[in-house]
């Protein structure tokens, strides 16, 4: 009884939190504490950022003057160690903004009222982008100096009715214009339809993700804010009582949009602390094409990521990848190789020398078909590991405490399975990622050979690289976390648009 009790004790153990790498190569595992304390990483002198906004002029003068309180330090109303205060961005980043060259663009709101009233939702959401993006594309071809980020600061109502499953309230004043559901894809040779209007219907019903893949193509980096998120008191209910309570949010707000400022203008924030060089991460990005009849047909996309977080996004073919019958995509031979070889060119370019180590991230399992595809897009001196990762809703652990099981236990399965608590309590942060008892990933490595501990510890690793916020850590990986982001990316429009290779910048 003694020795199966042992043996089950030696088969979970606690992973050491990764450390971040920030300024002057110091460690710490917060990226708040080591921003706070030692600076970005990059070291980075970006002395007068150069920023534009595009809005209404309300909502120019509510985000000019909030990016103005963040160069002072932001608190919070809890003293909360999982919310620290923010200490002001020049003071963190060693970086400022150049409010004396601030580039706007100014839209008019009637005309956003207007096309608001559409009932069509493909129509209404691409009115509503092409007021933002023909206006960006524009500046940027005919002005010389255009700003490294936009802020588009969008409308509480743009954020509600652009969604695709959004639908404006009945009136008399709607505009009721569209095209038949079975008339979406006809050649306008057939059917004498306004040009415009059958475009809308070429892009996915969401505004953020529609309006991120129309400005690819001109590599034009945007930082999309709801209104009502910087300027919350402004927006109030008829007790007259703010419609969104974020009093206890603010300094993590400035934290937020901060680092996700710092890193599009060309900033590293942080990296991992401890690196092993030559590893490369691939996640793998799949979505269907709600555009197409057959249930079959999804993109597949490739995200390598770098030593630094940092990477680039690879949009492969389009093609019959996905089975309806267990609920999995394959790519063929073919356009497995060709996917990885691009990813690996690119790689190649950076390091003038390929990966020793890659490592493939996916929620599905490998067929043999596309993993010979993926062995014989690589060096021979390349070891290729692929690794299946996916929630699982099932299996827990408990504790007897009244915090649950700590963010980083392992239960080791066998040499191949593990599961992995990337949620959990945190001693720092005196809180646990998520508000319910946590669930683990269940990890395998479904091709390839590798340890599983250093598998785990590197996926552990990668749930803290998520630049688009600035928090203690992800519940998933890097690899997996951007994957339905970028993913909704690429197929919000049309093929030519999307196919360009470009950082994650561009699609977060």
């Amino acid at each position: 009884m003694k020795r199966n009790r042992m043996k089950k004790q030696t088969s979970i153990l606690k992973l050491d939190e990764p450390s971040l790498s920030f300024g002057y190569s110091q460690t710490t595992f917060d990226p708040r504490d080591g921003l706070t304390l030692f600076g970005p990483a990059s070291r980075m002198k970006l002395k007068d950022i150069d920023l534009g906004i595009i809005r209404t002029p309300e909502g120019i003068r509510r985000v000019t003057t909030w990016l103005r309180r963040i160069q002072r330090p932001v608190w919070s109303l809890e003293n909360d160690p999982a919310r620290p205060y923010f200490p002001g961005f020049e003071t963190v980043f060693e970086a400022s903004f150049n409010f004396a060259a601030l580039q706007q663009i100014i839209i008019n709101q009637d005309r956003i009222t207007h096309f608001l009233k559409h009932t069509d939702t493909h129509v209404r959401i691409y009115k509503l982008s092409s007021l933002y993006v023909d206006e960006l594309i524009r500046y940027k071809k005919e002005e010389e100096d255009a700003p490294k980020v936009w802020v588009v600061v969008i409308p509480d109502d743009i954020y509600t009715f652009g969604r695709p499953k959004s639908s404006i309230p009945s009136d008399a004043g709607n505009i009721e214009i569209g095209i038949k559901g079975r008339y979406h894809r006809s050649q306008p040779q057939l059917f004498t339809v306004d040009q415009e209007l059958q475009e809308s219907y070429k892009f996915e019903k969401h505004f953020h993700n529609q309006l991120k893949a129309r400005l690819l193509k001109d590599q034009i980096v945007t930082q999309i804010i709801r209104e009502s998120t910087i300027a919350y008191r402004d927006f109030r209910n008829k007790a007259n009582k703010p419609k969104r309570d974020l009093a206890k949010f603010e300094s993590a707000i400035a934290w937020n949009i901060s680092n996700a400022l710092y890193y599009k203008s060309g900033g590293v924030p942080w990296k991992l602390g401890a690196v092993r060089e030559g590893v490369c991460y691939v996640g793998l990005v799949y979505k269907r094409m709600d555009t197409e009849r057959d249930e079959k047909t999804a993109c597949c996309a490739a995200q390598m990521f770098l030593d630094s977080g940092d990477g680039l996004v690879f949009r492969g073919n389009i093609g019959p990848w996905y089975n309806p019958d267990n609920y999995e995509y394959h790519l063929s031979y073919e356009s497995a190789k060709e996917l990885l070889a691009n990813a690996l060119s690119s790689f190649n370019r950076r390091n003038q020398t390929p990966p020793k180590e890659i490592f493939i991230h996916a929620k599905t399992y490998f067929d043999d078909n596309e993993w010979s595809g993926f062995v014989d897009a690589c060096k021979k001196d390349t070891k290729l590991v692929g690794i299946r990762i996916r929630d699982d809703r099932v299996f827990k652990l408990y504790r007897d405490h009244s915090y649950p099981i700590l963010r980083g236990m392992m239960f080791k399965v066998d040499k191949k399975t593990a599961f992995l608590w990337t949620r959990g309590f945190i001693p720092r942060i005196k809180t646990q990622l998520g508000l319910e008892t946590p669930n683990p990933l269940e990890i395998e490595i479904s091709k390839g050979d590798s340890d599983l501990k250093t598998v785990c510890q590197d996926i552990l690793a990668l749930t803290k690289l998520n630049y688009n916020s600035c928090i203690f850590a992800d519940g998933k990986p890097v690899t997996l976390r951007f994957a339905d982001m970028i993913g909704s990316v690429l197929i919000a429009g049309p093929k030519e648009l999307t196919q360009q290779v470009l950082p994650f910048k561009h699609y977060i």
